[in-house]
């Protein structure tokens, strides 16, 4: 069933990526503010947002948290062509090899982790520990953008919004997965967090997408995510990492090619609003 999870979470990585290439186009001009509910491209990108990220719980259900996780970042494939559009422009040929990057290395990952079909079962202590760590990283990261400008302010941002959606991937992962058609499991107090975790991921988002820098802001969520996910898949649900030379290398180099690729999209994607793209060529005629 891991491959069935696996294409429900490639078809969710579409739509939350369109979802967030649309909501960033506003909240560059308008801020992280109330004004972007005012909105309807933002409303619009939220809702194709929410339902890849719907797709993305569902996938968790069928499929272990090493598995699915990985394939989040297959999103930058898909957003940056789309955000490309959005300022009116082609994707740049780095771009474009960007993406290859990450699609092979994100292969090369899939076809390494091993198989699990064990029930995840997290403790209450271990899930608090984990949500006072996520927390921590959340605050520490928003505190010290604070004082941060430009590209590094954007990515302390998604660096926080990042872990924080891990937790609810964690968390989905723990639920759905003991699922077995029994309703009674979701009357806990995990599923609370899931909710609340989702619109304080969401509010970060917000926040690192108003900076101006959407492929740094992006890549930086997508690699923070799946990497806190993984970590927490491994550390606390027991799932297994690829293990023994024959799998570590070729795991350390579709790592390396992934996170390199992760790098270049992030540091080509436009970084400029609409707004200016529209006055320059103003300015431009004048002079």
């Amino acid at each position: 069933m891991t491959w069935v999870g696996v294409s429900i979470a490639l078809v969710g990585a579409l739509g939350y990526a369109l979802g967030a290439a649309l909501q960033q186009y506003e909240a560059v001009e308008l801020g992280a503010s109330l004004k972007l509910m005012r909105r309807p491209r933002w409303w619009i990108g939220g809702i194709i947002g929410f339902t890849g990220a719907c797709l993305h719980a569902v996938a968790l259900s069928f499929a272990p948290l090493v598995a699915v996780q990985p394939v989040s970042v297959a999103t930058l494939v898909f957003a940056v062509p789309l955000a490309a559009m959005l300022h009116g422009r082609k994707p740049h040929r780095a771009e474009i090899l960007g993406s290859v990057a990450v699609t092979v290395g994100l292969i090369g990952i899939m076809l390494l982790v091993p198989e699990h079909d064990a029930k995840p079962v997290l403790s209450d202590r271990s899930a608090l520990a984990f949500l006072a760590t996520i927390l921590v990283i959340a605050v520490l990261s928003n505190l010290v953008a604070r004082k941060a400008q430009g590209p590094t302010k954007a990515l302390l941002l998604a660096i926080g919004a990042g872990a924080v959606t891990a937790t609810v991937s964690t968390f989905v992962r723990v639920v759905g997965g003991g699922f077995e058609g029994d309703f009674g499991h979701f009357i806990h107090w995990f599923s609370l967090v899931i909710p609340i975790m989702l619109m304080v991921a969401v509010v970060l988002l917000q926040h690192s997408y108003a900076v101006g820098y959407f492929g740094i802001a992006y890549a930086g969520v997508q690699v923070v995510d799946p990497i806190t996910s993984v970590l927490a898949g491994a550390i606390l649900l027991g799932e297994p990492l690829p293990s023994g030379v024959g799998n570590v290398v070729p795991a350390m180099l579709a790592a390396a090619l992934l996170i390199g690729g992760t790098v270049t999209l992030g540091r080509l994607t436009p970084d400029r609003s609409h707004k200016v793209a529209v006055t320059e060529p103003v300015k431009a005629s004048v002079s």
